[in-house]
């Protein structure tokens, strides 16, 4: 079977140019009932990437999944992937591996190449880390979806590495030793797909600096129909995400703390959880994890959303456009994409700063309690309507079937 590289590999066009629309063309004829191995990272509970995932196996009757580590609940499993088969690694079934599975990490290369996926008709890899390097046939058609590029082995290395205390100390030149070879492995896979998609352009960016490749953007799903446009918004703000330190959550608390007349709630949980609500002070309330309802309930009646990180994408923060919430954003990464900001657009639903610091994110607060009546709640629902499941539904299996076309003999 001929095998003929697509141009996807050359850098085309500029990053700042967002790829939104899709050509009118109709894509290649795709078996949705063809055996598809979806390969993704691993499963320690059901957030974002998780939902790309669901919404993969939802297209495709006959796919299965393949993951590093599979912490899913079964009652997750019976909503969101019912009749799905998973396969996990060995690994997981080391015994409490779930306290220290991503201590694992310089394993995870040798344990991803152990799947043998090369029975199925085509491979579908969502990775933010390891799974872009799953072993295929130079026939079968492998389409990789990219959340983002190994953070902590490429731009954020050194951060991470601060976070974790780790100097020039025997602890930590081993881990720098490991990083290192971890950018070896993940450069020499980076040719393996076929074809990239980026959830975002600024995933997109990345790829580019980092792979040299060029990358396709298709937003992550969101579930629109439940995701009620709210108008009548109550008098505080939220910050939902997984409490990790990239996720800049004590930033925001930081802000608030100096804002006191100004109420914060922090939904969500996660390894930075005691020590974030040490530092808050008593305008700022957390809610630790919320069920699907009441998490979207206390979306939907936020007067904004506050996120101070740097996200790939974000899908929390198009969930909170879809329920009519404006966002006060770190004008990196995903935002971008997401918000329609302030002086920039003629329907603006949100504020983004352009630093990550206490005074500038106090400013956009600032900025947007004197211009909230330009930002709509129903401006930020049409907003959200780019970001449907419908959109990326359309999208992958266009994708699918043009990598499919790639090993068509001609």
């Amino acid at each position: 079977m001929l095998h003929e590289r697509s141009s996807d590999l050359a850098i085309a066009a500029k990053v700042e140019m967002p790829i939104e629309e899709f050509p009118a063309a109709p894509a290649p004829d795709f078996d949705r009932y063809a055996r598809i191995a979806v390969v993704h990272d691993w499963c320690p509970n059901f957030r974002g990437g998780e939902r790309v995932l669901a919404q993969i196996c939802k297209q495709l009757p006959n796919a299965e999944v393949f993951t590093l580590f599979d912490f899913l609940p079964a009652e997750v499993k019976e909503q969101y992937f019912r009749d799905v088969q998973f396969h996990a690694s060995p690994a997981n079934r080391i015994p409490l591996v779930r306290k220290f599975y991503r201590s694992l990490f310089f394993f995870c290369p040798f344990l991803i190449e152990q799947f043998d996926v090369t029975g199925y008709d085509a491979v579908i890899s969502s990775s933010a880390a390891f799974s872009r390097g799953v072993i295929t046939r130079p026939d079968q058609p492998h389409l990789c979806y990219v959340h983002s590029p190994v953070r902590y082995a490429w731009d954020e290395q050194f951060s991470y590495l601060e976070q974790g205390k780790l100097g020039f100390g025997p602890k930590g030149i081993l881990y720098r030793y490991m990083l290192h070879r971890l950018r070896t492995w993940d450069t020499r896979t980076a040719h393996g797909p076929d074809l990239m998609l980026a959830n975002s352009n600024y995933v997109r960016s990345r790829i580019r600096h980092i792979y040299g490749r060029d990358a396709k953007v298709v937003f992550p799903p969101v579930s629109l129909k439940e995701l009620p446009c709210v108008e009548d918004k109550d008098d505080y703000y939220v910050s939902a995400s997984f409490l990790a330190p990239y996720k800049r959550t004590d930033l925001v608390i930081r802000a608030f703390n100096e804002m006191p007349s100004r109420r914060l709630v922090i939904v969500g949980e996660g390894q930075q959880s005691a020590s974030l609500r040490a530092l808050a002070g008593p305008n700022v309330t957390f809610s630790g994890f919320l069920p699907r309802r009441d998490y979207i309930d206390t979306l939907a009646r936020a007067k904004a959303m506050v996120f101070a990180g740097c996200e790939d994408f974000g899908i929390a923060l198009a969930e909170a456009q879809a329920c009519g919430t404006p966002l006060i954003a770190f004008g990196r990464g995903g935002a971008v994409d997401i918000a329609r900001s302030l002086g920039s657009n003629s329907e603006p639903t949100g504020v983004l700063f352009k630093a990550q610091t206490i005074d500038h994110l106090k400013e956009a607060v600032k900025r947007f309690e004197e211009n909230s009546h330009l930002i709509t709640p129903r401006a930020c629902a049409r907003n959200a309507q780019r970001f449907s499941e419908e959109n990326f539904d359309r999208a992958m299996l266009d994708s699918i079937g043009a990598v499919q076309a790639l090993h068509t003999i001609t």
